[in-house]
């Protein structure tokens, strides 16, 4: 059974989509594609059914990530297959929390960047959705910065369980 990890912003467009696409590529690179599966979804569901933001669409692009991706909503009953839930920033960590069935559940959500040792105390990506492409190439750069680290972890779990 594959590892499975979700990752989770506020309407599925610009972070998490981009973080799927960087860490799909991470699991990829790492020999990994068929022991984790990579998702991602919004808290809300403002844009399900939309693509990516036509922005994270380019910053992908021009760093060579596929960004193929249909937004959707996170549903509380998720929990049951997901592994692993990362929050892209502190509010999403709290509601995904809240949302949580059950205390096992709420323990599986992460912050991104807590991946990053480099981040300190700055845990949370901005939301780039408001500015400019500057905002979307800053949202890149943390999501790649902390995904070696979650990669790390995530191949500790995997390892583990084929162990």
């Amino acid at each position: 059974m594959p590892y499975r990890v979700c990752f989770v912003c506020t309407g599925n467009i610009c972070r998490s989509p981009m973080a799927e696409s960087v860490f799909h590529a991470r699991v990829a690179e790492a020999g990994l594609d068929e022991l984790v599966e990579v998702d991602s979804a919004g808290t809300g569901g403002w844009h399900e059914g939309d693509g990516a933001d036509p922005r994270t669409v380019a910053v992908l692009a021009e760093h060579g990530y596929d960004s193929e991706h249909t937004a959707r909503q996170f549903q509380a009953t998720w929990f049951s297959h997901l592994d692993l839930v990362i929050a892209l920033d502190t509010g999403h960590l709290k509601a995904l929390r809240r949302l949580a069935p059950t205390e096992q559940d709420a323990e599986k959500v992460r912050l991104l960047r807590s991946y990053d040792p480099a981040a300190g105390h700055d845990v949370d990506v901005p939301d780039p959705y408001y500015g400019g492409m500057d905002g979307f190439e800053e949202c890149l750069e943390m999501v790649e910065a902390a995904s070696a680290g979650l990669l790390a972890a995530v191949r500790e779990q995997v390892e583990g369980e084929a162990a």
